[in-house]
């Protein structure tokens, strides 16, 4: 499988890059990427969300009224879920959502994300991503020359560039990472890829180790 190279300017530049059918030609495994983007997702959360219960309540102990002869239920006291106010019945209770992924299934998912994507065509390849300041300007110039601008994109770099960074972030719908910070639910929650040619060459090394 061979993709074009382009420039920031969105001009083919001539040259193309071959990819590993060994590591872009494999059929995504669906279930992996679920279990892999499930643990991001879990392993954002805080977990701490607490509801007071009818012990921890802090209301009257009196009791309501007599117990017998209302003609109405028995009640003994104010903190009893029934009433407004009350403590809640199996409320949430702080706990902690991480669950680990053995490393080889995380490979895998990261792996079948993006050769899902350069299945359906998603994928530009760019000979290189450099500003010479931090310009959100000249980032939206090059996602408009890929008609980019509009939809979610993840730019991939071979290592942290702080004027690229810095472009970037402003813009809502796009992302940057490093080939060594890639992550499944990235992969998977941007619409397009642009990935430059020495971070093509650090995902592929990735996976052949």
């Amino acid at each position: 499988m061979e993709l074009s190279v382009y420039n920031i300017e969105g001009k083919d530049t001539g040259k193309k890059v071959k990819l590993s059918d060994e590591i872009f030609g494999i059929v995504p495994n669906e279930h992996v990427v679920y279990l892999d983007v499930k643990q991001y997702l879990a392993n954002q959360r805080q977990g701490t969300h607490k509801a007071k219960e009818r012990a921890e309540v802090s209301r009257s102990t009196r009791k309501l009224k007599k117990q017998k002869g209302t003609g109405g239920a028995r009640a003994g006291s104010m903190k009893s879920p029934l009433f407004k106010g009350g403590g809640r019945i199996f409320g949430p209770r702080p706990r902690d959502y991480h669950f680990k992924l053995n490393k080889k299934v995380k490979s895998l998912a990261r792996q079948s994300a993006i050769a899902a994507k350069v299945q359906s065509g998603d994928v530009t390849i760019l000979d290189a991503v450099a500003f010479a300041a931090p310009k959100t300007k000249a980032y939206l110039a090059m996602l408009k020359a890929f008609s980019f601008d509009a939809t979610k994109s993840l730019l991939i770099t071979p290592e942290v560039n702080q004027n690229v960074v810095l472009s970037g972030r402003n813009i809502p719908k796009a992302k940057v990472s490093t080939a060594a910070d890639l992550n499944t639910y990235d992969l998977v929650n941007a619409s397009k890829l642009l990935i430059t040619e020495a971070a093509l060459q650090a995902i592929e090394t990735s996976f052949n180790k």
